[in-house]
């Protein structure tokens, strides 16, 4: 029976058993989307990197959590490439990952940093119903509204779509009781992964904003560290004039309320990068599962 080395890279940190936890499969050639599936459900991690060669780049990454393949995971891309440059596979400097969103551009520092260069920026601000929004966030709408006359609800991208939620200040997002039904609902209904909540009212003196995200329609009901939609909050916060001069980077500060501090950094400038640092935790074999086609029900 196959079976492959498979890794829990902790992704946003230096600290071990902090941060996002990825799975990470460095050699995953030869394994379908069923394995893959499989695999990411028994490491258990929100998401897990499966490591493939590539006709069109230096290499392929899919991205899958326990139940689904997704098309771009940010803490999974710092993850896998901290592991390779560890390994001493990868030397500092730009190298090009394919993805289901396209080819991506990936500079290893020299210090270890993983920076990702995100897809083209998309910011649709929304009309939202701040009653409803409140509800399924479990916060008073008052903390939404406060806000939302200068920095709108929108869906933003950087290659996946969240819904970006501005919040006043720091009780309210650290209060907040998400119904996890009323939040896929949500973000479903406008075609994103979840919902990222934020606010300037920051833990950290050093950090840009404090942010929460939740992604219960894809597994995830909330996330300690999410690149992704922390590259998309930039280009929002850029496009709504949340600054008089966009800083040069981005500290923000995550995963606090699920005991897994994380700091993601975004560079908003021509194009959307997103770096951080990783740290791996655990370090293995996994089985591989065979299928046989009857062994496959369908829905």
């Amino acid at each position: 029976m196959d079976s492959r080395r498979a890794l829990l890279v902790d992704a946003f940190t230096t600290e071990p058993l902090s941060g996002n936890a990825a799975g990470v499969v460095p050699d995953a050639d030869g394994l379908d989307a069923e394995q893959m599936r499989a695999v990411a459900a028994e490491l258990g991690a929100s998401e897990t990197a499966f490591v493939c060669s590539s006709a069109a780049a230096d290499r392929r990454i899919r991205y899958f959590t326990p139940q689904q393949e997704v098309d771009l995971c940010g803490h999974a891309t710092i993850a896998a490439h901290a592991h390779l440059a560890a390994e001493r596979e990868l030397e500092p400097g730009t190298h090009t990952l394919e993805t289901n969103v396209g080819t991506l551009d990936i500079e290893l520092g020299d210090l270890g940093e993983v920076w990702m260069t995100q897809d083209a920026p998309t910011v649709r601000p929304l009309e939202i119903d701040y009653d409803r929004l409140a509800a399924a966030l479990g916060v008073d709408d008052a903390a939404l509204r406060d806000v939302g006359a200068d920095l709108p609800v929108a869906v933003a991208s950087t290659g996946l779509p969240f819904l970006v939620v501005p919040v006043n200040f720091l009780e309210h997002l650290s209060g907040a009781d998400p119904d996890d039904a009323a939040i896929a609902d949500l973000a479903a209904e406008h075609d994103a992964a979840g919902v990222y909540a934020y606010t300037f009212d920051a833990i950290d003196g050093d950090s840009t904003l404090h942010a929460r995200c939740f992604a219960p329609g894809i597994g995830i009901s909330e996330d300690p560290a999410t690149g992704t939609a922390a590259g998309a909050c930039g280009a929002y916060l850029r496009q709504v004039g949340a600054f008089d001069s966009v800083p040069d980077e981005l500290r923000i500060e995550q995963g606090h309320f699920v005991d897994r501090p994380s700091t993601v950094r975004v560079r908003v400038g021509a194009e959307i990068r997103v770096g951080g640092r990783a740290v791996q935790s655990l370090d293995g074999e996994v089985v591989v599962p065979e299928f046989a086609d009857d062994d496959i029900i369908e829905a």
